[in-house]
């Protein structure tokens, strides 16, 4: 079968990768489309260490093809939104409504597939750049079968991660400011967030201007094209400011725009090693700085949320996907993102 695989010095396309049957709950999915994250790029130029060689993609979609036993939920068949969360479902956080905090779901990766003999990794414990996955049964997420595959894939992280963030982790207010600077993938999920929870203000940051009409498209009141201007919109500071580029300066730039009481997420991946600074003295008026690891997502309950409110009108998908391409075509869909032509690139099977 087709897969995308890293081997620590470059990306290729093959035909020839095997993956094995599923075992007691597990699930084997034909991936329909899949979303090209950044988070797919930062492992290729090594922002994002991992154990190679992978099968990359972590954001996918596509069709129950076998279930294991003891897996109920889903069946063959089932249409499917896929999370990268391999929690166990039985540890303290995963009981607390925490599976993101769940240790057996962080750097953990499992082997399913293999080429000419040898073993491949599974990035994010997903590996969405092939035709066929394997997850644990908490991965595979049921959706309704009139969602088009290319938007549905988008659910499984883009959406959990910035709609989760502004919902689940700063826990946005009705009337509140928000700035978010970025409005990539993850940027625009956290402006439809904010529209969704709400929010009176939301600011939308990124240097290039040509993404203005999509970021009021998802919800943006205002648009910057650096954060020297969120001031004048917002004279006392923003209640959230929102780094979802992964850059010292603009985490810097996030925490001085908070007002009383405000709170900076980060979003964005930074080298691994990266270190920021803040000034101390500015943090005393109760504002905070937090972390976000994928959205806070409880994801059998969110992709199943964010699918509903999709198909209420209220939860923009399609227009993320500005295009498509098939999976022969990934290096030019990885360019594409990389260059910031497209909010997200699928690839397709």
């Amino acid at each position: 079968m087709r897969g995308v695989i890293f081997d620590g010095k470059q990306t290729q396309v093959v035909d020839d990768l095997e993956i094995r049957e599923p075992g007691p709950g597990e699930v084997l999915v034909a991936i329909s489309a899949a979303g090209l994250c950044h988070s797919d790029l930062s492992v290729v130029d090594g922002t994002i260490p991992f154990p190679v060689p992978v099968v990359l993609g972590h954001e996918g979609a596509g069709v129950v093809e076998a279930v294991g036993v003891g897996v109920t939920h889903v069946e063959p068949g089932d249409h499917v939104s896929l999370s990268t969360l391999a929690n166990c479902g039985t540890c303290a956080e995963c009981d607390r409504g925490r599976p993101t905090m769940c240790r057996k779901a962080i750097g953990m990766p499992q082997r399913p597939f293999t080429r000419a003999g040898q073993s491949l990794y599974q990035f994010a414990s997903n590996s969405a750049f092939a035709e066929r996955t394997l997850v644990k049964a908490v991965q595979a997420v049921r959706i309704p079968k009139d969602i088009p595959m290319a938007s549905a894939a988008l659910i499984g992280c883009g959406v959990l991660t910035g709609v989760g963030a502004v919902l689940n982790r700063a826990r946005v207010d009705r009337g509140e400011s928000v700035v978010v600077i970025g409005t990539g993938g993850i940027g625009l999920n956290v402006i439809q967030g904010a529209r969704l929870a709400g929010a009176l203000t939301v600011v939308a940051v990124d240097s290039n201007p040509a993404k203005e009409g999509v970021a009021r498209r998802f919800g943006a009141t205002h648009f910057l094209s650096s954060t020297e201007g969120v001031r004048e919109i917002l004279p006392t500071g923003a209640d959230h400011a929102f780094e979802c580029v992964g850059r010292v300066e603009l985490v810097r730039q996030a925490i001085d725009l908070l007002d009383r009481h405000g709170q900076a997420v980060l979003l964005g991946v930074p080298p691994a090693a990266a270190e920021a600074s803040f000034l101390v003295s500015s943090m005393y008026l109760d504002k905070s700085i937090l972390g976000c690891r994928y959205g806070a997502a409880r994801p059998q309950r969110d992709i199943a949320l964010y699918a509903q409110l999709y198909r209420e009108g209220r939860l923009l998908l399609d227009e993320l996907v500005t295009e498509t391409y098939p999976v022969e075509d990934f290096e030019k869909a990885a360019a594409d993102a990389s260059a910031g032509r497209v909010a997200r690139a699928v690839l397709t099977f």
